[in-house]
Formats: structure tokens, sequence, C-alpha cells
């Protein structure tokens, strides 16, 4: 015991405990946004304890409070589409990097990132896979104070099939594949229907919160297709099924038509990018209540640069040519037809902490600001499941709360400029002062 208390002690003292709280804060708005009304409330005072938000008044004017009155205010956004675990880099740079950095390179590299994340007003986010256990060791970190970056719900290790577009083995030689050996399902390789449970179960083991699986081909892995399916309906079947006995929801990468409407039959909980989704997919969307996160920034980065010679490789260059530009409209068509939509960027394809270039994108292609904004904090919490603690501001809800200068039902792009963000309770960013 006495041991426990020194390292204990120790921790402490170098300033790894998560930061003090004051026993009351109070944060006053100029306007709030009240995103389950749609309406803003002027000059309020938002009472917090803790790390909640205990209540909202009319403003009352103190030196002790945190002065926004200047600012408007908004819960905390949620991204439920990132890697906080790289940044994007030419493909040739990136496999230099597979072939000579550890995850612990990865981890210190991501530290960055996910500060960059939480200072662009994204408290939360869903982390949609990494190896070697670095997203689970991060939530650990930032849980711990160790770090300082979002909220996460992790997805552990991807699920793929043999050469699927999360097989970690992709796009080495004959040679290599046979040095590091054939990945398996504690590695997140699949092949049936037994190897598909265990792959889930290896999951609850390494401390994950959600299953991910790549349902279909992908852009950027070195695999001819970007569109294949690549699970049967048996494998989803038992993935799904499984997930749900350990209380885990189910994300799906897909681009292809049928992979997405496998992925939807099975019983997905939702499909990240949904490229060349059909009619046929977007009924079964709706009839299943299943999510489609759009990820519009991802596709136009990758778009971009496959224009530059070199960035990719000659497998990945025509498959992001002819994907990413597809994304907006795709989305464009969900909205009007009704499916429900949750915000998600796939940060990390794109640089991280540019997270918010993604609501331009979306009223763009037809969503109102108002429904932008609450796919990125209603909706996103209602998918994963805590729409009790995330996605507003009132009583008893995280206090999660970042301002803005400006209007963003008005002006979107506005949420580009993040002024002040606190997370739980604690400031980490505050109105530079001019």
């Amino acid at each position: 015991m006495n041991k426990l208390k020194s390292i204990a002690l120790a921790i402490a003292c170098c300033g790894i405990a998560s930061p003090a709280l004051a026993a009351t804060t109070v944060v006053n708005c100029g306007k709030l946004l009240d995103v389950k009304n749609g309406v803003w409330r002027d000059k309020v005072s938002i009472t917090i304890e803790n790390n909640s938000i205990v209540s909202i008044s009319a403003m009352k004017t103190d030196p002790s409070h945190i002065d926004l009155s200047g600012y408007a205010c908004l819960p905390g956004l949620i991204d439920m589409h990132v890697h906080l675990s790289h940044d994007p880099k030419p493909q040739v740079e990136q496999l230099r990097d597979r072939l000579t950095a550890d995850t612990a390179d990865y981890a210190y590299a991501s530290i960055k990132l996910a500060e960059r994340t939480l200072m662009s007003g994204f408290t939360t986010v869903r982390d949609l896979g990494a190896g070697g256990g670095l997203n689970i060791s991060m939530k650990r970190a930032i849980e711990s104070g160790s770090i300082i970056g979002p909220r996460l719900f992790t997805a552990g290790k991807s699920i793929a099939t043999t050469g699927g577009h999360a097989d970690p083995s992709n796009g080495l030689s004959q040679a290599m594949r046979t040095a590091v050996g054939k990945p398996g399902p504690e590695q997140g390789v699949i092949n049936g229907i037994e190897s598909a449970r265990e792959a889930v179960r290896s999951r609850y083991q390494e401390g994950a919160d959600l299953i991910k699986i790549t349902a279909t081909a992908g852009v950027l892995s070195q695999a001819s297709s970007g569109e294949n399916t690549q699970f049967t309906d048996e494998e989803l079947i038992a993935i799904i099924k499984t997930a749900k006995d350990y209380g885990f929801r189910v994300a799906a990468h897909a681009h292809g038509n049928e992979g997405i409407k496998r992925a939807l039959r099975a019983g997905i909980d939702s499909i990240e990018h949904g490229t060349y989704m059909d009619d046929e997919a977007i009924a079964l969307f709706k009839k299943n209540g299943a999510w489609y996160v759009p990820t519009i920034s991802a596709g136009k980065f990758v778009a971009e640069k496959a224009k530059i010679p070199n960035y990719f490789s000659p497998v990945v260059q025509p498959k992001a040519a002819a994907i990413g530009p597809l994304i907006q409209s795709t989305f464009a068509r969900a909205y009007k037809a009704g499916v429900k939509i949750a915000f998600g960027t796939d940060a990390g394809v794109f640089p991280n902490g540019e997270n918010a270039k993604e609501f331009r994108y979306m009223v763009e292609a037809g969503m109102p600001e108002l429904a932008a904004i609450r796919s990125a904090t209603l909706s996103a919490a209602e998918l994963l499941n805590q729409s009790k603690r995330l996605g507003s501001i009132e009583a008893n809800f995280a206090a999660d709360i970042i301002a803005v200068k400006g209007d963003p039902l008005k002006d979107i792009s506005t949420l580009e400029k993040v002024d002040f963000v606190m997370k739980d309770g604690v400031v980490y960013k505050k109105p530079s002062l001019k």
C-alpha cells in the first residue's frame, strides 16, 4: 500500500494527474446555441461543478466568471471518424515509416495531433482504427491527463479479411509477408465465421469501445479495387452478432454499393464514406435506422492529391481520382432522402485539426447550418449512445463548451476559427488578448 501511495504522489508531483478543477466555475456567454430547439439564448451564465453543467441562467456579471460575453457558445463538437495516429504524407514516406517506425514513434508523433484536434473545438472523437493498441493507449493517456486531447471512443484495430483494406500486410512483398507472418484475428484479419468472432473478442480484450470493419476495399490501400466487397454475409452477421453480445456498436468503412448493402442487411450501426450507395441502399439505411458518416473532407483531399505526380502510388492514384470527388454528391443525395447523418471527416487522411471544414462542404451540398451543427452534436452523441451526456449544453451534461466570434447559423465557416475550448470543465483554449 505504501508503494502504491508513493507512485501516486510521484505522478501527482510530476504534473501527470488530471487538471485540478475549481469547486464551481461560471462561464458567461453573449449567446448560447440551444441545439435541441435551434435557437440562440442571449446573455446566459453556465454554472459548472467538477466536470458537469449544473445550471444555465440569466447572465450574472462577476470578475471571477469566465467572460465570453462577446462570443457565441456552442456544445463541444464531435467527429465520428478520425485517425489520431497519423497525418497525411506522400505514400513513399508512408512506406518508409512502415518499415522503420515502431508503434512508439507513431504514438509520440500523434500527441500533437490529439492536442490540435481538441484546440479546433472537437472535444469528442471516435478513432476508427490504429494498430499496436495505439489509440487505446492514447485514450488512457488523455483520461489520466498525461497528454491533451479530445475524449476518445476507440475501435482499436480495424477488422478486415486477408488482403482487405485493413490487412496490415497489404502492399508488402512476399518475402516481407513471410518475415512478419500472416496476420490473424488478434491483428484484426479474419477468414470465416470463427475467426470473425475471435477478432471481435480480441478487440474487447484490448479495450476497444466499438468495432470497425472494412466492408469493402479502400482508396489508400495497396490493392487494385477501391470498392469490391470483402466480407461474406455470414462473416458480417457473425461479427455484428458477437459485437452486440459484448455491447459494441459496429461501424463499417464501405465505398462499394454491394458491400454497403450487405453490411446494412447484417445490422451495421454506421456506414463510413458510402460513396457508391444506390437507392436500394438508401432505403436500407432508412429501414434499419443506420447512420451515414460521410467524410467529404477526406474525399476532397485525396482527389486533390491525386493530381500531384507521385504523391500516391500507381495503384492508389486512379482510385483517389475516381472515388474522392464523389462523396459530396453522395452526401447530398443521402441527406435529401432523409438518411440519418452523423458528422465525420476521416481526419488523418487529411490533416488533423482541420475537421471543421466538413461543415462548409455539408452546407455547400444542401444541408442547412443548424442541421450540420446538430450532426456534430446531437446526432453524433446519439450514435455514440451518449445522448444523456454529450452534444448539448444543459444541466447534468459534460461541461464541453466552445466559443466563436460571429454566428455559425449565418456563416458556417465561423466554426473553423474556434476561440475558446472547455472539455469536462477544464479550459484548454482562451481568446487571445488584442
